[in-house]
């Protein structure tokens, strides 16, 4: 067998044309676009693309997943914007008198109990204070000593005028008695009858008696006028006595104590054997001819509450207008009260001590662009929300100015246009993540 047959080859080795030297001398050129080198160009510009894309085109903001059922989403609107803020009122009497002690002293009888309907006049407590009994006492004794002083006193002076009287009375008669010797003895003592020495006598016993006279008279008219002033300090005293005692009288009147009005004892405060003082509230009473409600406002408002200032409350359904009579500006844990009468009449069913919502108008309602109140407010101080995209598939952080607030809505200055749809509810889990993806 042939040899090239067994090899399997069909060209027999003798027919092949023999190989050229020079061609296999000759260098083949080097191509430029390499598969290594379009590789590495290929990967430069994917590189230096995603490099590019890094700097200028990709979102570097802080994102956060999370369920979008789990949120709240409230739709900005344009609408009025009522100002109101939502307070309680309690209802209370329209008049309510408190019972403080005048005088003080232990209970020594509780009459009516509270809870119950009294007449005016009527007798709730019997006190005991024997301290003011002795003083009442002692001033009627002082009173009526005074009063036998001032009898006494008169009728002292009664009989030192008559005294006086009878001897003015003697005076005169021995003056006209001496009248006559002396006009006499002036006569006969003219006639050079009686000597002189007898007529100088005469005369001067004449002279003595007018001028003792004289005397007795100006004493007279002094003790008069002495008694008069006497008298009148002895009457004014007596009188300041006197109305000493009717005080002291009505001192004790007052350890009765009576209801002031009618109405309904809503409460006593007071046992028998317990000791009171002067000034204490031992309870009140309660005219119920008509009902207010005492509302308690955040001292934030207190530069917008005025007097007549509108306000109202549904009570069985029905809605009732209320309106500000009566504004305490005292504040107590940082808030105030007032009183709101019933501008419209008072339900016929409400009772004392009831309390309700009450809608308290602060302004006239204005169109603005709206945003519904949230728990995103307690973390953003209304500075920012996150804000809805048009996909609806992320929330994008954004700044926004807020203005008036009222419980349902918050009037929104900028940053925000009507039908976005913003997260309100709590930003507590979001952390500084500017994009929420859902």
């Amino acid at each position: 067998m042939d040899t090239n047959k067994a090899s399997g080859l069909t060209t027999p080795l003798a027919s092949r044309p023999p190989l050229d030297q020079t061609s296999m001398d000759r260098t083949r050129p080097k191509r430029f676009w390499t598969k290594q080198r379009i590789f590495l160009i290929i990967g430069g510009l994917l590189l230096v693309s995603f490099v590019a894309y890094q700097f200028f085109g990709a979102d570097h903001r802080r994102k956060l997943n999370v369920e979008k059922d789990k949120l709240t989403l409230s739709k900005v609107t344009v609408g009025a914007f009522d100002e109101f803020i939502v307070v309680t009122g309690v209802v209370q009497p329209l008049k309510t008198i408190r019972l403080d002690a005048i005088v003080g002293g232990y209970v020594k009888e509780k009459i009516v109990e509270g809870g119950n309907m009294v007449a005016n006049g009527q007798v709730l407590l019997k006190l005991e204070n024997q301290t003011l009994k002795l003083n009442f006492l002692q001033s009627e004794t002082e009173a009526s000593r005074l009063v036998n002083e001032l009898q006494n006193t008169r009728q002292r002076l009664k009989v030192e005028k008559f005294n006086i009287r009878r001897t003015l009375n003697e005076l005169d008669f021995q003056i006209e008695q001496a009248k006559d010797v002396y006009d006499r003895n002036k006569k006969l003592y003219t006639d050079k009858v009686t000597p002189e020495s007898e007529y100088l006598k005469t005369k001067r016993d004449y002279e003595r008696l007018v001028k003792q006279r004289e005397i007795e008279a100006e004493s007279q008219q002094y003790q008069e006028e002495n008694a008069k002033m006497q008298i009148g300090q002895l009457e004014g005293t007596l009188s300041r006595t006197q109305r000493n005692v009717e005080l002291w009288r009505q001192t004790l009147e007052n350890l009765v104590v009576k209801a002031p009005v009618a109405g309904l004892l809503s409460s006593i405060d007071v046992e028998v054997g317990s000791n009171i003082n002067q000034g204490q509230n031992i309870g009140q009473i309660d005219d119920l001819n008509g009902f207010k409600m005492r509302v308690g406002i955040d001292e934030h408002y207190i530069s917008r509450i005025f007097a007549g200032l509108p306000g109202s409350f549904e009570f069985n359904g029905k809605n009732y207008a209320l309106e500000i009579t009566k504004i305490y500006p005292e504040v107590r844990n940082g808030r105030f009260e007032v009183d709101m009468r019933f501008a419209q009449g008072v339900p016929a069913t409400i009772k004392r001590g009831q309390s309700s919502p009450i809608r308290l108008e602060l302004g006239q309602a204005t169109k603005a662009t709206l945003l519904p109140v949230g728990g995103f407010f307690s973390d953003t101080g209304g500075n920012w929300v996150y804000v809805l995209d048009n996909s609806g598939k992320r929330a994008v952080k954004r700044k926004i100015t807020l203005g008036r607030k009222n419980p349902e809505y918050y009037e929104v200055l900028e940053g925000l246009q009507p039908n976005e749809q913003v997260i309100t509810s709590s930003y507590g889990n979001f952390g500084e993540n500017e994009v929420l993806e859902f």
